[in-house]
């Protein structure tokens, strides 16, 4: 592949083949049970070509189609077991792999970014590209100084190409949606939309990377490598080594599991906290355990690409951590108050505030115990739940409203949540809200129900 695919014709055909031939293997699948294969064996197979299909036409597309899928991704952990391993493996692979942009297409970037005598720059540049991402990819390479970093050149047409694959996503949300159970897919795809522009933006990124270094330089827990140097679509900052998250959740052992959940959920509340800023593309591809010889305790969680942030100069809204405290005191009313001055319920919607209660308070369990395992078979439970046109959870979550100040957060919560689940953590997420979210401190404990209801799922 010698560029991102730009034709907008080329790549909506391509996305558009998506249901035809998910479709088309029904029909074959139909054709082989009546052969007399077992239904078992033909849902198996048509899932992993179905898994197969997708990742070839979202990774090789890049673009917004690859930025979908890597969203996607952190959700699967709601997927249903039996069809959760195909998706599994093809969409972790779309949060750190991507087909790569051939080395002389690389210098012709980098030559009309950084100038005709780029290579001046470096004392080596790696053509083989490290990574490679939805709109870029990263390059390994020595700076002029020693220090060892990472080279960022944004495909070219990048931005064409994100636009066109998230119009044409929209257009067969109803074939999408159905992977991750309780994921309204076209809001979704919406804010993508409207991030375009900040996600093509290196120097805003560079911006938002310089702030969260500074904040975190020093940091016993988190780490953000510091920038370098940023010119127009190139972003060169400082290399991020340890082990990627994706191999912590393949294979790390537990400990590594929980510690990289605890720095996880520090993260998720301390950046707003700290920077104003929130970190907005929580997918296993941008996180790195950067472990030593000492205990756990004292390992660090290495964070890249800030190129979406949601703008949060008082921190995440204090709404959030006062509904969270009045939920677990039992405090219904004051919940649905709450809910309707921010906007999540319409002035025309007549709720009964113990329905909305019942509704959260299963969602919450991770906020009402010291410690929370993290599981797959707790964010099903959930997923199903809300899913599910039989249960009362299903019918109440229609009626309520995502106000636009809080969609990204939304996002961003769900999105870490799924990478705990993924993980299988144990991790103290009460305890980082409470030092983090001052609104939620000096809360009672919490009523009865909720504590009964904190205990972990099995993994």
């Amino acid at each position: 592949m010698s560029d991102l695919p730009r034709k907008a014709v080329t790549r909506t055909a391509r996305l558009a083949a998506l249901p035809l031939g998910i479709a088309g293997r029904a029909t074959l699948g139909l054709g082989r049970r009546i052969g007399g294969r077992s239904a078992e064996v033909v849902t198996a197979e048509l899932q992993q070509a179905t898994a197969d299909q997708l990742f070839k036409v979202l990774g090789e597309l890049k673009g917004g189609a690859m930025k979908f899928g890597q969203v996607l991704s952190v959700f699967e952990a709601a997927l249903p077991e039996e069809v959760a391993g195909p998706y599994r493996a093809a969409l972790t692979k779309l949060q750190d792999a991507a087909p790569p942009m051939p080395a002389a297409k690389v210098h012709t970037a980098l030559a009309q970014r950084l100038g005709k005598d780029w290579r001046e720059l470096f004392r080596r540049f790696d053509d083989r590209p490290a990574a490679a991402a939805s709109i870029g990819q990263v390059h390994r390479a020595i700076w002029h100084d020693g220090r060892e970093v990472a080279v960022k050149v944004q495909y070219p047409g990048a931005g064409d190409a994100l636009l066109a694959d998230l119009s044409q996503l929209s257009r067969v949300a109803w074939l999408l949606g159905p992977l991750i159970p309780g994921l309204d897919i076209k809001p979704l795809i919406t804010e993508l939309r409207e991030r375009v522009a900040e996600e093509l933006d290196y120097e805003l990124e560079a911006a938002a990377q310089r702030r969260h270094a500074e904040v975190f330089a020093g940091d016993p827990d988190i780490v953000v490598p510091g920038v370098v140097a940023q010119a127009d679509q190139v972003l060169v900052t400082e290399w991020m080594g340890g082990t990627p998250l994706a191999e912590v959740i393949a294979s790390g052992t537990q400990e590594e599991r929980d510690r990289a959940g605890h720095l996880l959920a520090r993260f998720l509340f301390a950046g707003p906290s700290r920077t104003g800023l929130l970190h907005a593309d929580p997918h296993p591809g941008n996180f790195r355990l950067l472990k030593d010889d000492g205990p756990a305790a004292g390992w660090r969680l290495g964070v890249m690409d800030f190129g979406t942030v949601d703008r949060l100069p008082g921190g995440l809204p204090a709404p959030i951590g006062a509904s969270l405290r009045m939920a677990l005191a039992g405090d219904a009313a004051g919940v649905l108050e709450m809910l309707r001055e921010e906007g999540f319920v319409k002035p025309s919607i007549e709720l009964d505030p113990d329905a909305v209660l019942d509704y959260l308070v299963p969602i919450i369990e991770p906020a009402a115990v010291d410690t929370f395992h993290f599981t797959r078979t707790w964010m099903r439970a959930q997923a199903a739940r809300i899913a599910d046109p039989r249960s009362p959870a299903y019918n109440l979550g229609k009626q309520l409203n995502l106000p636009p100040a809080y969609l990204l957060i939304h996002r961003v919560t769900l999105s870490t949540i799924g990478v705990l689940c993924q993980l299988g953590a144990n991790a103290p997420f009460r305890a980082e809200m409470l030092r983090w979210l001052p609104e939620f401190n000096d809360q009672p404990e919490p009523a009865a129900p909720a504590k009964k209801r904190g205990a972990a799922g099995r993994r």
